[in-house]
């Protein structure tokens, strides 16, 4: 339970009164100040990982109700202040918020925000009518991102994907006074007021929000984009007409369409029934969810694919559906290539590894506001908040149990079974491409690996033309690959094939000119995880051929060395 101190003001503003909600989050009644500072109880490592001391995390205390009483409080701001970050966020619901629109001399509720469901993130800042002479919309809105919980690596807040209701209130009196003759619909302008401060603001350019006027924002196929999102002056913007005749006028607006933890369970629940593939829990996140894994084949090479370990790239769990709809034929269809998979691999599929993210509606962290993809191995400390030279020399421990038990408990399994092919499905921002990123700067890239790279990538893009080589990101120069990384601490672990495969939030680059109201969504990054089916029985054969391979394959399966300027 939260307690807050709510004040509405009437300002004066654009030569009109209005009034604003604002608020002071005081912190968690009976749970003493939001933050804390605490060691961390480290188990060890899977072996070979050294073990080193842990270094300490705090974040900054609230301001308590003593502080508020007495004055030494700062000043209320305009608006509502989030509640500050916690580690268990992940498990705690969320209150909807309701934007206040005034026309002159009334306070009235026209809509409400919410982002109270699975993976919601979108929160009220303010609301305002529109003067129609000098703006073409009636009313504008103004949301921002709630970021994740701190992470002690990277000693930043990340932030970027939101998904959001919002429901129009007929019965208001807005509505009935000032629109009360308006015919159709009600214009509204909405706007991320924080895109500018986003772990990757730049990327908003070029960018379409997803919309859908469903009852649910769970049904993947009936979203499209919207066709005027605009990024200028850090401000993200959109508008949406919501029909006057319909009761209630709702619509749900996304980074990308939400994938639900009751569809993921769903997805696992109908590959246990299926004949031919074995469901475990490799162990549990921070939160207590189970860390699905789905093993299918009994063939000798050994395959990992991982999805999702950044929550908010939800594309990459509906890739996974593909993947596993064509493997265990799901639909109904029996498919050779799947057949041939299964004979060659035994392969193993974490749909989603980072569940309690997914439903907090974080862009990149845990529950316990790690960074998983920057957790695969121990790493130097990062400068202590006190002194830039503190922590010199010491070590951030990694993987850990109370800190990212979802890499621990995954990287103990494959360390059992070996890897000889791995791939981590990600989404990317700023890029619109599918790439395959891969692992040239350890130690044991060579011309094998490279050669792997390389034909794994021609025969993906023949067998799904969304798949290219050209575009990428900038390769590590040799020596130079950060092994805490997932892809690159696999390779060099296994020595095997493995790349961080990434998949697109904006439209394709391809798609430009086409008039298709989706542009890259879930049905494509379904599909494309049932084409890499076809790419690993190409490369199989090879993964661990010792002989030069690479001569007698053609032309067009030679490596291409990325560029991520196109």
């Amino acid at each position: 339970m939260k307690a807050a101190m709510i004040l509405l003001v009437p300002l004066l503003e654009g030569g009109g009164p209005r009034t604003l909600v604002r608020g002071f989050q005081l912190g968690r009644i009976g749970g003493g100040v939001v933050s804390k500072s605490a060691a961390h109880r480290h188990l060890p490592s899977p072996s070979p990982i050294t073990q080193h001391p842990s270094r300490l995390s705090s974040t900054a205390l609230s301001s308590s109700l003593r502080d508020l009483v007495q004055g030494k409080a700062p000043p209320i701001p305009l608006v509502t202040v989030p509640p500050a970050p916690s580690p268990n966020r992940a498990s705690e619901p969320r209150a909807a918020s309701t934007a206040v629109a005034s026309p002159p001399s009334s306070s009235v509720d026209v809509i409400s925000i919410s982002d109270a469901y699975d993976g919601g993130n979108g929160e009220f800042v303010a609301a305002r009518i529109l003067d129609a002479v000098d703006d073409d919309c009636d009313v504008a809105v103004d949301v921002k991102i709630r970021p994740d919980p701190y992470t002690d690596l990277e000693q930043k807040q990340h932030f970027q994907c939101f998904s959001f209701r919002a429901t129009l209130n007929r019965s208001s009196k807005a509505i009935k006074g000032i629109f009360g003759n308006k015919q159709g619909g009600l214009k509204v302008k909405y706007t991320v007021a924080n895109a500018g401060e986003a772990s990757y603001a730049d990327a908003f350019n070029g960018y379409d929000t997803f919309v859908t006027t469903q009852p649910t924002p769970f049904d993947p196929d009936a979203w499209s984009r919207t066709t005027d999102s605009s990024y200028d002056n850090g401000r993200l913007t959109w508008t949406h007409v919501h029909e006057l005749s319909e009761d209630p006028s709702t619509a749900y607006f996304a980074y990308f369409p939400p994938y639900s933890y009751e569809r993921h369970l769903g997805l696992v629940a109908r590959c246990a029934s299926s004949k031919g593939a074995s469901v475990k829990s490799l162990g549990k996140t921070v939160s207590g969810r189970e860390i699905d894994c789905i093993t299918v084949g009994t063939g000798p090479r050994t395959c990992w694919i991982i999805h999702r370990q950044h929550p908010g790239e939800s594309m990459a769990e509906f890739y996974a559906e593909g993947l596993l709809n064509r493997l265990l034929g799901l639909d109904g269809k029996w498919d050779k290539v799947a057949e041939k998979a299964r004979e060659i691999f035994t392969i193993h599929i974490v749909p989603n590894i980072n569940p309690d993210g997914s439903s907090a509606g974080y862009l990149r962290t845990n529950a316990a506001g790690s960074n998983l993809n920057r957790e695969w191995c121990p790493s130097p400390a990062p400068p202590s908040e006190v002194g830039t030279d503190s922590n010199k020399g010491e070590v951030y421990e990694a993987p850990t149990l109370e800190r990212s038990p979802e890499v621990y408990h995954v990287l103990r399994h494959m360390d059992q079974t070996g890897c000889d092919a791995f791939l981590d499905v990600h989404g990317d921002e700023a890029l619109p491409f599918n790439f395959l990123a891969g692992s040239q700067g350890m130690g044991v890239w060579d011309k094998r690996l490279e050669s792997l790279h390389g034909a794994f990538l021609a025969s993906y893009g023949r067998a799904n033309g969304d798949m290219q080589a050209k575009i990428s990101y900038d390769p590590d120069e040799p020596g130079e690959g950060k092994p805490n990384i997932c892809s690159n601490q696999i390779a060099q672990r296994f020595d095997c094939f493995a790349g961080t495969l990434e998949m697109p939030f904006k439209r394709c680059w391809a798609d430009a000119g086409k008039d298709d109201p989706v542009g890259w969504g879930p049905e494509r990054a379904r599909k494309l995880g049932a084409s890499v089916l076809d790419a690993l029985c190409y490369v199989g054969p090879y993964l661990r051929d010792k002989t030069e391979f690479w001569k007698g394959l053609p032309d067009e399966d030679a490596y291409v060395n990325p560029t991520s300027k196109y």
